[in-house]
């Protein structure tokens, strides 16, 4: 638990508190999702077992342009989408949506029945038209059907639903395709019919930009999307991760049919279950990522995520090394009762794991950091992006291959890049990084339990006031909260060549006493004052040093000073369960006994907000008093359990 519940109004039967709204969402995604890939897998079966050619085009020429027919939309016309997605009411849009998708699938079954290439790429062209349309109006949706502390679960859930859509359309087109072509497209278009009701289910939501003057062209809209992306740092990076990491997924589903055939002997099954593996590992990910985000996003699960990308690309590529001596004999049992193929599907699914770790929390922070009369332009600009960078990443697929490039070696040189990205990235947005070690702290070294998390204001200035137990307090506050925070803290601090570089990263404002360097006393007061006037958090430790007994100091009276200058909110926080910890000043506790201490339980209580008014020192210390005694008395019951 992170803290206490908030009342829901939420169905009873619904117990992830996502509603109704979210629910019916899901299921047109899922049903939109199921039914592109049913018709393209069907489509792909036929040309390959029909050896169907067109305009020359050879078979495996032909499943090559049906795939670009799909994702070539999100290039031609996410700008456009992206914009009527602000520009009108979501709600409307999608069920418009939906029925040009029954609209599609009609023209798709006439192409079956009549067994007619041209009318079924038309009609494949026609799904991705209504899926670059369908993007933006998704995601742009989410925010607005769900609260803050709910957009990762719904980010998660979205993300393991496409991919299990992925999954069980890949294998209903499989087998439909052996069927007679009107039960295809009576199925096709029965699934299409049924997302249109569905997306009946969604509730009225305002047109987010309702004045927005909607630009019909390509180029110019287009390169708009992405030049609005880049205005916040942090979306910008999350829109270039998220399509590297479809590049990477891209290349990798590209490359393991022939890595299973080639190098692991197995058959077209196993192919099908290494690919359904993947699918999965991806939705496991993603629903992972939503228990370790603590109903926040969490960024410091994306450079958990890279990791893992690179580690099990180069243990699939260690482990698929060698030639088979017998290629695609191996069926299923067989493959999964040999080492090798233990072991590759394994590493695959801890990759596909590591990849929804990674992309959910840059989609999350996607949409909360972006304009809300510009969220769904943000996300059309995202889908731009991820059809780029998968064109790059064919094309270099390519390139490699054609140079005699083996599949293992194509992982290990992903797996390099990817650090490199991943090494540029967090080095231009070291939040990412920061992130991690609050992360790692609250909940791997510690295991901290907040209560009244929304003490802590969403927005707007506020000076937040802590005990002081370790030297890693601020850290821990950090994670309680996705807002940055402006830390105060002693100015010799920021010196110390390691540390000192995190401190910076994160904005700390140095602090010295009067008598120690007054001028380093003034600067403190301006730049506080500065950072409220901006809107942001600012956090002390109004003891002025941290406890070598345990128990409270004397607080300072710089805090009378804060809030006389800029009259914002006071949120007291109170720190239980640190003293004697590895990072505590605790004299009493033996240096080889402290790591004995790690993952302990300790507790963060976020008191109400208190009036500007009303703010004196000794307020403010009796307000901490109060909540590390409550903290005290909920702990007690708990330890003698």
């Amino acid at each position: 638990m992170t803290g206490a519940r908030e009342h829901s109004l939420e169905p009873a039967g619904d117990r992830a508190g996502l509603g109704g709204g979210f629910w019916a969402l899901f299921a047109t995604q899922f049903l939109g999702a199921f039914n592109d890939n049913l018709f393209k897998t069907t489509l792909t079966v036929t040309i390959t077992f029909e050896a169907v050619t067109l305009a020359g085009l050879a078979p495996q020429a032909l499943v090559a342009v049906a795939g670009g027919l799909l994702i070539l939309p999100f290039a031609l016309f996410s700008a456009l989408a992206g914009q009527l997605a602000d520009r009108y009411p979501k709600h409307q849009l999608i069920r418009l949506n939906k029925l040009a998708e029954c609209g599609v699938m009609l023209v798709a079954g006439a192409g079956l029945l009549l067994r007619s290439m041209p009318l079924c790429l038309v009609a494949l062209f026609l799904l991705g038209v209504q899926a670059t349309f369908f993007g933006p109006l998704k995601y742009g949706a989410l925010p607005e059907l769900l609260p803050a502390q709910r957009l990762v679960k719904g980010n998660a859930y979205v993300e393991m639903g496409t991919f299990l859509a992925i999954l069980l359309g890949t294998i209903a087109g499989g087998v439909l395709a052996s069927h007679q072509r009107g039960v295809i497209a009576s199925v096709a278009l029965g699934v299409a019919v049924l997302g249109y009701v569905m997306s009946r289910g969604v509730p009225v939501l305002r047109a987010a930009a309702p004045d927005l003057r909607v630009d019909k062209g390509w180029l110019r809209p287009t390169w708009q999307l992405v030049q609005l992306s880049r205005q916040n740092r942090a979306v910008f990076h999350s829109v270039l991760g998220i399509s590297w990491f479809w590049l990477l997924g891209a290349v990798v589903l590209s490359v393991l049919p022939a890595l299973v055939k080639d190098h692991l002997g197995g058959g077209a099954g196993v192919v099908t279950f290494v690919l359904g593996a993947f699918s999965i590992g991806v939705g496991l990910g993603a629903v992972l990522c939503e228990r370790l985000s603590y109903e926040q996003i969490e960024l410091g699960l994306v450079p958990l995520g890279a990791l893992g990308l690179s580690v099990f690309l180069a243990a699939l590529g260690w482990v698929s090394g060698p030639l088979a001596s017998q290629a695609g004999v191996l069926d299923i049992a067989s493959f999964l009762g040999r080492s090798r193929g233990q072991w590759a599907t394994a590493g695959i699914v801890l990759l596909a794991v590591s990849g929804g770790v990674f992309t959910v929390p840059l989609y999350t922070l996607l949409q909360g950091r972006s304009d809300p009369g510009a969220r769904a332009r943000v996300v059309a600009a995202n889908n731009v992006m991820n059809a780029v960078f998968m064109v790059v990443g064919s094309a270099v697929l390519a390139g490699l291959s054609g140079a005699g490039v083996t599949a293992p070696q194509l992982l290990w040189v992903l797996a390099g890049a990817n650090l490199l990205v991943a090494a540029y990235t967090y080095s231009v947005v070291p939040e990412f990084m920061f992130r991690l070690i609050c992360w790692v702290l609250a909940h791997v070294v510690y295991r901290l339990r907040i209560e009244g998390r929304h003490g802590i204001p969403k927005s707007g200035a506020a000076v937040l006031v802590c005990n002081h137990v370790t030297f890693v307090d601020w850290l821990i506050l950090s994670a309680a909260t996705q807002r940055p925070i402006r830390f105060v803290m002693h100015h010799q601090f920021l010196k110390v060549p390691f540390t000192g570089r995190i401190f910076r990263d994160a904005k700390v404002i140095p602090i010295a006493g009067a008598k120690e360097n007054a001028e380093v006393l003034e600067a403190a007061f301006d730049t506080i004052a500065r950072e409220l006037a901006e809107g942001e958090l600012v956090c002390l430790f109004p003891e002025g040093r941290l406890t070598t007994d345990g128990q409270l100091s004397p607080f300072r009276r710089g805090i009378e000073r804060i809030i006389a200058a800029s009259p914002v909110p006071v949120v007291p926080m109170a720190l239980e369960g640190l003293w004697g910890s590895l990072f505590s000043r605790s004299g009493n506790v033996p240096e080889r006994h402290r790591f004995g201490h790690l993952w302990q339980k300790v507790s963060l209580t976020i008191g109400q907000p208190m009036a500007p008014e009303s703010v004196t020192v000794e307020q403010v210390e009796k307000s901490i008093v109060e909540l590390l005694a409550s903290a005290k008395s909920r702990a007690e019951p708990s330890a003698q359990a």
